[in-house]
């Protein structure tokens, strides 16, 4: 299964800072041979994944769509997630989100933006590291002990803005209040201007499988209407997607 390894690697190496990218530039970022990145993009070409224009800049095609509707078809909470996340959008005029974690990071699954700008441009599938969001926290906090302390003890504190905690202790003591209280609060952590609240998702055995939130610019949204504007209603569809898993 090695070639599929290399195949999802080099997949994987494709961003929207990086759309196009030569032999040698994939070679570089997914630390591969110059000859094994060749032969996957040879096959991923070969089965409509991928392809070229020029003959040299490689990037991924429309057929990659399959793949992530395969996942979203078959994820009962994926499914149930966007009519909701949707209709809150509608009601509020707010960017919700819901996302899952995937190793040190969350992974949005579901998600509606409203149209407001900001600087980072997020989507079903977009990667955030989960110390420094709302999300991220909330998963975070709902971690076994042992799986925890792991996590913390490999966690290289990235400063994203100068808000950025930079104390795994500070961490683990927020942790603690996010599982007492029940949702997380990020002031500009990861990006400036940018503020997040979200709550748990918890599946019908208890467990936390997912997080709901909301993120808007920190002018315009304080955090006192945060929490007592829209914690209510995040907990309401929080409530709801629960019904969905098992």
């Amino acid at each position: 299964m090695m070639s599929l390894a290399r195949g999802l690697l080099v997949i994987q190496a494709f961003t929207p800072q990086m759309a196009q990218m030569t032999i040698s530039q994939l070679s570089l970022r997914t630390g591969l041979s110059r000859a094994a990145a060749r032969r996957c993009l040879y096959t991923l070409a070969k089965l409509g994944f991928a392809g070229t224009e020029d003959g040299s800049r490689y990037s991924l095609r429309p057929r990659m769509l399959a793949l992530s509707h395969s996942y979203a078809a078959s994820n009962s909470l994926a499914l149930a997630a966007q009519p909701v996340l949707e209709r809150m959008s509608a009601a509020h005029r707010e960017s919700f989100s819901v996302a899952t974690l995937d190793g040190d990071d969350i992974v949005y699954i579901a998600r509606t933006s409203a149209a407001r700008m900001m600087t980072v441009d997020l989507h079903i599938g977009s990667r955030l590291p989960a110390f420094c969001t709302s999300m991220g926290r909330v998963l975070l906090a709902h971690l076994a002990p042992d799986a925890l302390e792991q996590y913390l003890a490999r966690l290289v504190l990235t400063p994203f803005t100068t808000r950025t905690i930079n104390s795994v202790e500070k961490l683990r003591q927020l942790l603690r209040t996010v599982r007492r209280t029940g949702y997380a609060l990020c002031d500009q952590e990861y990006e400036v201007g940018l503020r997040s609240l979200a709550v748990p998702v918890y599946a019908t055995s208890g467990r936390v499988v997912a997080t709901l939130n909301l993120s808007g610019s920190a002018p315009r949204l304080s955090i006192l209407e945060m929490q007592s504007r829209f914690l209510p209603h995040l907990r309401n569809a929080a409530a709801e997607l629960g019904v969905f898993l098992r």
